[in-house]
């Protein structure tokens, strides 16, 4: 027998990994087709298409519980995230630089997905439930720092290789480069230091019940009471937020005279990457603590205002076009804060709708439709942006809040869910 290798040496790591290629996909390529010139529609589009293994992850989740251990599949996807990462990297400098670049973003998306899948399922494997309780903080924070490191520190890195070279192709080049290495050293360090839990020998042979019944799950799922309401609110509570994540960075980003704030790479990386996470982080945990505390039913409209009426800011940076940099980290400090604070809500709302005996996956298919309800506005964002510039398009995020509110008054919570006994 093996001896046990101290989660400590192996949860960090894994959910630092974890977050480093789902940041990329969905921040750092929005911002490198900016800097290689492509208009807004352009970027929003195709980057918008990169959810989509997000949203059939719930149905890929069988062929990873099918085939091959949670540790194979692990090893496997970080390779492959790692190959992917050296593959836009060797690319950027080719003639169809967009395209090739593309192509390794889905595999990098596809991969990361799988990831999450498999990752979630060795952190119930390979510790007890009292280990998974004591470690859930960690890998949450883990987590966070991954997207602080993606979106903050390798954005300021690019910027810093912009400045030496003086060519953003050669830039965004080394950048990638060096992240493929550091990621192909985080997959090598866990072929040593991921363990061989026992019980992922058993559950091949559950593997065959579970594809045999997943027609049942998804037919269970939308049969369960108000799933059109349910479905109605997972689909549109973060509407204006959809659109306004795909624009965010770019309009941070955009010269002055095309209505944007004209900030570098790094002060981007800076602004979201640190600021803007630092800000949803505590928005989220003191979001936990509220539902906690208080319940649900009472929490939900101090949370649907909290996501909402930050928006404006956006409408106020557009109108005025600050160049103070401390007055556009407070405003987007402020906007994630209440962003982590109203999803919280959402968050719970798909925990009390996936209750029942096969919560599990109906869970996953609540995350499914999270993922559609990000990617199908964000396929649009930049197109109607262009259409009607910074300023109108914020102002119609602004005026969508109201959708927000109405699918939040649909939903109906039998007893007060989240409440501390």
């Amino acid at each position: 027998m093996l001896p046990r290798i101290n989660p400590w040496a192996w949860v960090p790591s894994l959910y630092f990994a974890e977050g480093i290629p789902y940041v990329i996909v969905m921040t750092v390529a929005t911002v490198m087709y900016q800097r290689l010139g492509l208009s807004n529609a352009e970027i929003t589009l195709y980057t918008s298409w990169l959810y989509l293994p997000w949203v059939i992850k719930p149905f890929w989740s069988p062929v990873v519980d099918m085939f091959r251990t949670k540790r194979w599949w692990i090893i496997a996807m970080q390779l492959a995230i790692g190959a992917s990462l050296a593959g836009v990297a060797f690319t950027l400098r080719a003639p169809d630089n967009i395209r090739w670049t593309l192509a390794f973003f889905w595999l990098m998306a596809f991969s990361s997905a799988t990831h999450d899948i498999a990752a979630d399922g060795f952190y119930m494997l390979g510790l007890n439930a009292h280990e998974q309780s004591l470690y859930v903080g960690i890998r949450s924070t883990f987590y966070r720092v991954s997207t602080i490191a993606g979106q903050g520190l390798l954005l300021m890195l690019v910027y810093s290789f912009e400045l030496y070279t003086r060519n953003t192709v050669k830039a965004w080049n080394c950048v990638f480069a060096g992240t493929a290495v550091f990621f192909l050293l985080v997959c090598l360090y866990h072929v040593i230091m991921l363990p061989h839990p026992e019980h992922g020998i058993h559950e091949k042979h559950k593997t065959g019940i579970f594809a045999y019944r997943f027609t049942e799950t998804f037919t269970t799922f939308f049969q369960k009471e108000q799933i059109t309401t349910a479905l109605l609110f997972l689909f549109l509570f973060r509407l204006p937020e959809a659109l306004l994540t795909k624009i965010c960075p770019l309009f941070l980003l955009d010269n002055v005279d095309n209505g944007g704030l004209a900030l570098t790479t790094a002060e981007v990386g800076f602004v979201q990457g640190t600021i803007g996470t630092i800000g949803l982080t505590i928005g989220g945990i003191l979001g936990g603590i509220a539902i906690a505390s208080y319940g649900f039913r009472r929490m939900l409209w101090p949370m649907v205002a909290t996501i909402s009426l930050p928006d404006a800011l956006y409408v106020l940076l557009a109108y005025y076009q600050p160049e103070n940099i401390l007055s556009i980290n407070i405003c987007i400090g402020v906007e994630q804060f209440g962003y982590g604070f109203g999803f919280t809500a959402y968050m719970m709302y798909m925990l009390y709708f996936a209750r029942g005996r096969q919560q599990t996956a109906h869970y996953a298919f609540c995350t499914g439709i999270m993922a559609l309800s990000m990617m199908l506005p964000g396929l649009i964002a930049g197109k109607l942006q262009e259409h009607i510039g910074y300023l109108n398009f914020f102002i119609l995020v602004l005026c969508l809040v109201p959708v927000t509110v109405l699918v939040s008054a649909l939903i109906k919570v039998k007893h007060d869910y989240g409440l501390k006994k």
